[in-house]
């Protein structure tokens, strides 16, 4: 039996990109609430984060524990820990469309500003102790679901994530600042892509970061920076801010339902997301059991909640860039003391003002390129075209993220727009992107079993797709994609005629009817007897 290698020199450039991706996390939750709702930035970081913050420590704390225990029960050296950190579309969603709402809701009720946002932070404490005891729950169910969904939905819905969204947002920082973000690109490239070695063995990480800032600072003395492209804006302060538990949280409960139908889809989607990565892992050769992930982030969450966390935690889908970039367990501990000492002490903010957006967000897009490639890597050759299905929704997803603050900046709606079929198109965009992550997962799943012709399986999927349409689950009309009851769906715009969750639903079954049928009939003629999927080259 082989000692576990648990700190390597990659683990260097594993702790710059999960550190930096949580860093970034906690100061947009901040962002968001104090430039679009006014909400008091110090508040926020008095109360929210290091309940925020504690949470991520927890959480890649226990990720870390695990990759010993497995090191030790398979007597392997190169066990990598799974990463976790903060849900960058829960962070989104939760600022948008609870904080913030809860905030203003109770300044017309006549609050004051701090008054106001401690109501919000009640709010956001009770939503975040239900998003960890649904995940608990669902922990119970993990280990099921996997074995009954194909690699290629599991894998199909990273994909679309690391491919639409990771890989491309950060290109518009780059593409803002482009002598920065372009040189450390390159730098990202060529030495956790390409694999070549810098002078010295220095980390490509934070050789690319380096590079970035002094290119960012002397560009910047010479005036063809503008002072305005400096990443963040906020004022940093130092101050001992410890987290604690607290029942406060439980006089806002009552109040949170209301905020239900948001968190339920976010906090499923991260469950989804926690057995994606658990399979991805696998694939990348780190078998971790299934329901002790999906356990560890909702006492994460959970924890984080009590404490004043505000934003719930996830596996973070990067685990085989971090295990390419030869991280073990030493670059999850290091994040967690990181992450956990920035929201209690408040120094993330000098991170995040010092450092060009440019400089680091390269690292990202490397994550998201390494972990699409090792979707399709992982996935039957046959199966490729269902992992390229699963990337459809999160582009409709993509284009909501624009479209939306547009529409709300225009104080325009869907129904108002001075060409009724561009209101059509755009309501389509909000349907398609609602739970896009779940609908990625079903549709790639479905084509898999349609490849392989399994038919009645395939029918499975979409009878179950079009279930979670009915309840909002996926396709959900409504801004933030809010869930409902069947029996008591929310007034619809006029342009979602016709694509009622009803008609979706109805159009999912009419599909699985289909496929049933097809399936039952090739079965009851003997057409699958002995029948081998078409195989490709490469299978």
């Amino acid at each position: 039996m082989k000692p576990y290698r648990w700190a390597t020199a990659g683990d260097v450039n594993a702790f710059f990109g999960l550190m930096l991706d949580n860093v970034a996390n906690l100061v947009l939750t901040i962002g968001l609430l104090a430039g679009g709702f006014g909400f008091p930035a110090s508040f926020a970081v008095r109360y929210m984060l290091p309940g925020t913050a504690l949470g991520v420590m927890v959480g890649d704390l226990a990720f870390s524990w695990m990759a010993f225990r497995l090191a030790r029960r398979t007597g392997r050296d190169d066990i990598t820990a799974m990463p976790l950190g903060l849900d960058t579309p829960s962070t989104i969603g939760m600022v948008l469309f609870v904080l913030g709402p809860a905030f203003l809701d109770a300044q017309r009720r006549g609050l004051s500003s701090d008054a106001a946002a401690h109501f919000a932070w009640q709010i956001g404490m009770a939503s975040i102790v239900s998003s960890g005891v649904i995940k608990l729950i669902c922990a119970l169910a993990a280990g099921t679901i996997r074995r009954v969904i194909p690699r290629a939905g599991l894998l199909g819905s990273l994909a679309a994530i690391a491919l639409v969204l990771i890989s491309f947002l950060p290109l518009l920082d780059l593409a803002a600042v482009p002598i920065v973000g372009f040189l450390s690109l390159a730098v990202i490239l060529v030495t956790l892509i390409g694999r070549l070695p810098l002078p010295g063995r220095v980390p490509g990480a934070l050789a690319a970061t380096a590079l970035g800032m002094a290119i960012f600072y002397v560009l910047r003395a010479g005036g063809w920076i503008a002072e305005s492209a400096a990443a963040g804006s906020l004022q940093p302060e130092l101050a001992l801010l410890l987290p604690h538990p607290t029942l406060s949280w439980l006089g806002a409960f009552e109040e949170s339902l209301h905020y239900l139908p948001v968190v339920v889809p976010f906090a499923l989607a991260t469950v989804i997301g926690g057995i994606d990565c658990t399979e991805s892992a696998a694939a990348a050769g780190d078998e971790y059991h299934t329901g002790t992930v999906i356990a560890v982030e909702g006492v994460a969450t959970l924890i984080a909640g009590v404490c004043g966390g505000v934003i719930q935690t996830t596996p973070y889908i990067g685990h085989p860039a971090y295990k390419a970039m030869g991280g073990r367990a030493l670059y999850t501990i290091a994040a967690a003391l990181f992450v956990g000492g920035a929201g209690m002490f408040g120094y993330f903010a000098y991170l995040y003002v010092w450092i060009p957006k440019a400089a680091i967000f390269p690292i990202l897009i490397f994550v998201g390129l390494e972990i699409t490639a090792q979707s399709f890597h992982a996935t039957p050759v046959r199966h490729f075209p269902a992992v390229a299905l699963a990337c459809v929704p999160a582009l409709a997803y993509l284009v909501s993220i624009f479209a939306d603050p547009l529409l709300a900046e225009s104080g325009k709606t869907v129904d108002t727009l001075s060409r009724p079929e561009f209101g059509v198109q755009l309501q389509t965009v909000r349907i398609l992107a609602g739970g896009f992550i779940v609908t990625s997962l079903l549709w790639a799943s479905a084509l898999a079993a349609i490849i392989d012709r399994r038919l009645r399986a395939a029918g499975g999927f979409l009878a179950v797709a079009g279930v979670a349409t009915l309840f909002g689950v996926i396709h959900s009309p409504l801004p933030g994609a809010a869930m409902f009851w069947p029996w008591n769906i929310p007034e619809l715009p006029a342009a979602a005629a016709g694509q009622t969750p009803l008609h979706m639903a109805l159009a999912y079954a009419l599909a699985a009817t289909l496929l049933f049928a097809w399936g039952q009939m090739r079965v009851s003629t003997g057409a699958e007897a002995g029948e081998v999927p078409l195989a490709r080259s490469g299978d």
